[in-house]
């Protein structure tokens, strides 16, 4: 880290560390030959910076929707568990693309990945991504749990538990979590709170399986949004949009 970067995160008060999950739509363009829409990405670049220049300890985990889906390979002859490392492998584009333009943007960045590519990626380690969240820089955590048949649900819970986060953010394309699809039912109701009892009970598609299990045996805090640049600012700073979900202890 360069020595005015050090001074200037000497002066922010550290206020929370977070763990953000997007989908790969954030960041692509179904009608560019890359898959990547580099306004989109410039766009989510300057919201993270906005948040570690504020005082949060950022942490962002990237899909790869736009480029490749593990079940995307449902009906070719490809087996689950390569299409699910196609996936996983998928996301380091995003990751690298996101990147380097937060690095274009003044805001150092590091991608760390469970897969070994050590020309461009960071090994994961839990102790070492802690060190650059204190540094000041945002760590991209791509290439999902590294293992098949997890999602990048598992691997937002995952990493928020291994760096002690406090608090989840899940991007969506829908303002939170309703008691019924909102594309399909205009009266849907949005939950502004709910506990993982009730989103279990009631069979609310908040997270996959492993994924909100492990949430909610852990006491982790979780918001899901919908996702804009204006939005990702607000759900972490102002805290007052998309739906709470939280154990009853709360």
């Amino acid at each position: 880290m360069d020595i005015s970067l050090q001074k200037n995160m000497a002066k922010i008060k550290f206020k929370k560390r977070i763990v953000i999950k997007t989908s790969g739509e954030v960041m692509g363009d179904p009608n560019s030959e890359s898959n990547l829409d580099f306004v989109k990405i410039k766009k989510l670049a300057q919201s993270l910076k906005k948040l570690t220049s504020s005082g949060y300890q950022v942490a962002i985990v990237v899909g790869a929707g736009n480029i490749f889906r593990g079940r995307m390979a449902k009906d070719a002859q490809i087996e689950r568990v390569t299409a699910d490392h196609m996936g996983m492998i998928a996301t380091h584009i995003n990751a690298l693309a996101l990147q380097s333009m937060l690095e274009k943007n003044g805001q150092e960045a590091v991608v760390m990945s469970p897969f070994y590519m050590p020309k461009a990626l960071v090994p994961y380690n839990h102790h070492k991504a802690i060190k650059h969240l204190e540094s000041g820089k945002i760590v991209i955590l791509a290439g999902g749990t590294g293992s098949p048949y997890f999602t990048t649900d598992t691997n937002m819970v995952l990493r928020a538990l291994e760096i002690q986060a406090d608090h989840m953010f899940k991007a969506t394309n829908v303002a939170g979590v309703y008691d019924a699809d909102p594309d399909k039912n205009p009266k849907a109701k949005l939950y502004k709170e709910l506990t993982y009892s009730q989103a279990l009970d009631k069979n609310l598609k908040v997270m996959d399986t492993a994924a909100f299990a492990l949430a909610r045996d852990n006491n982790l805090k979780l918001t899901v949004f919908e996702y804009s640049p204006a939005n990702l600012i607000k759900v972490v700073k102002q805290d007052n949009i998309g739906t709470k979900v939280f154990n009853e202890s709360h």
